[in-house]
């Protein structure tokens, strides 16, 4: 085993590893590189696995169409051909709704496809439309017409999503009608025949809204929950595929991470904990975009990362010590290993200011997605060493 130096502190490494196909066993795939690394000295107890959401649900053929879609989607909501549907706040993404939407509008080929997007941005950050123009035009509630003969350009991948999402409902024969409003309940206004509440993290609570006036809606993890392809998180967490399929969020990930965690004790005789990770929980400071278009950052994590990560100032003490204690390098060295210090501080004294606890999971799931899956760095699997020590 090669052991960390006492002057480096946690670390985090991407292992490469050949292509997962579907049908391959990924607990077996995945042990392959980690065993090299255990026999190399760069994994032991303590230690974090994390599997990125792709290769697991590729390996499980985790795969629906969009002809899958249209027919779930039909039947949750009692939908005709010629049906009014409505969609709720769906973000502005070719890979993560494009697909989704070419499913709903199949769903009614000879009816309509009202579409309520959020403004100016979509919940995960996507300029939908020009915050001038916004402000221009003064109003809560953006019609059709008034966006007719306009073109918004997201400012990063230059798409114009209102027209890639007209012309994906009309590519299927439906007839699209979008407008933007914050306020859930302005679909009404549409008369739908049924309601899919398209947002990822606030979708219970614009649920609750919608129904409390109409009945039928629906959210995305609602649908896709069955059947041979399938997910516990439904539409949620899907990815275009190629040709007309989405891969889905992987299925049973915790039967998968502790089947892991328990092969590494069996093979390697190592106690590290697993998560299946999918998109990091990180806000981009230059475009305002909020990475995590997942419905959380973790999948599916083992019991040991059922914790909260939290810390001391250590700034804020080693301060303390040389201005009010008049201690010197060596005595504030001393005191800031000296874990009985620390016994009894309350989560809201000073010494704790700045370091707000948070998920571990969620900590780790997106320092895993910065490492590997942000940077499509071909390292879909990522050891974190010193984390949990």
């Amino acid at each position: 085993m090669i052991e960390i130096p006492d002057y480096v502190g946690p670390m985090a490494f991407g292992l490469k590893m050949g292509v997962i196909l579907p049908g391959m066993d990924i607990v077996e795939k995945v042990s392959e590189p980690l065993t090299q690394c255990h026999r190399d000295g760069m994994l032991g107890d303590g230690d974090v696995i994390c599997v990125t959401e792709s290769i697991v649900a590729r390996a499980q053929n985790n795969y629906v169409t969009i002809d899958d879609i249209a027919r779930e989607i039909q039947g949750k909501l009692n939908l005709s051909e010629d049906s009014r549907v409505a969609v709720v706040f769906p973000i502005a993404s070719r890979n993560r709704f494009s697909m989704i939407m070419k499913g709903i509008a199949r769903s009614v080929p000879r009816g309509e496809v009202v579409v309520q997007l959020s403004f100016p941005v979509d919940e995960v950050g996507n300029q939908v439309i020009d915050t001038e123009f916004v402000e221009k035009l003064g109003k809560d509630l953006i019609s059709p017409e008034d966006l007719e003969g306009h073109s918004f350009r997201h400012p990063v991948t230059g798409v114009d999503y209102i027209n890639l999402y007209n012309e994906i409902i009309r590519t299927e024969g439906a007839k699209p009608v979008i407008f933007l409003s914050n306020d859930p309940l302005r679909v009404l206004r549409f008369e739908p025949e049924g309601i899919i509440a398209a947002d990822i993290h606030t979708r219970s609570l614009t649920k609750k809204i919608v129904c409390s006036k109409f009945r039928n809606c629906i959210t995305l993890d609602q649908v896709c929950t069955e059947g041979a392809s399938c997910s516990e998180w439904g539409l949620l967490g899907s990815n275009m595929s190629s040709g007309e399929r989405l891969k889905l969020a992987p299925r049973d990930g915790f039967k998968v991470v502790n089947r892991l965690k328990e092969k590494l004790k069996e093979d390697l005789g190592i106690d590290v904990q697993v998560m299946i990770y999918g998109d990091g929980a990180y806000l981009d400071p230059s475009s305002g975009i909020y990475e995590l278009a997942d419905p959380r950052a973790a999948f599916a994590a083992t019991e040991g990362l059922n914790c909260v990560r939290e810390g001391f100032k250590y700034k804020y003490l080693a301060d303390q010590c040389f201005h009010e204690e008049k201690k010197n390098a060596e005595e504030i060295e001393a005191i800031l290993l000296d874990n009985s210090r620390r016994v009894g501080l309350t989560e809201d004294c000073i010494d704790r200011e700045g370091t707000t606890p948070r998920r571990m999971e969620d900590v780790l799931a997106s320092l895993a997605d910065l490492v590997s899956g942000s940077a499509d760095a071909g390292t879909p699997v990522v050891v974190l060493r010193g984390f949990l020590k």
